[in-house]
């Protein structure tokens, strides 16, 4: 596990969150996937260091390497 992100069942549903915030992984995905650059989302969220960005995105890198399979539903 990376030591920037955290998974507590008791903080934000359990969603992992950037250790020492209420700011979710997904969170910041979606601000990269949305076009903010990583100097954007540390002026809208000022607790986090350039660090927790990379972590974020290393840690969806370390899921992804994971083999599951979707099936449909329905």
């Amino acid at each position: 596990m990376n030591e920037r992100i955290n998974i507590d069942p008791a903080l934000c549903n359990g969603k992992p969150v950037v250790k020492g915030t209420r700011i979710s992984v997904q969170s910041i995905l979606e601000y990269l996937a949305a076009g903010d650059s990583a100097e954007d989302i540390i002026e809208a969220f000022p607790k986090l260091k350039p660090e927790d960005i990379t972590a974020c995105l290393e840690y969806a890198s370390q899921l992804l390497s994971n083999r599951f399979t979707l099936e449909p539903v329905g």
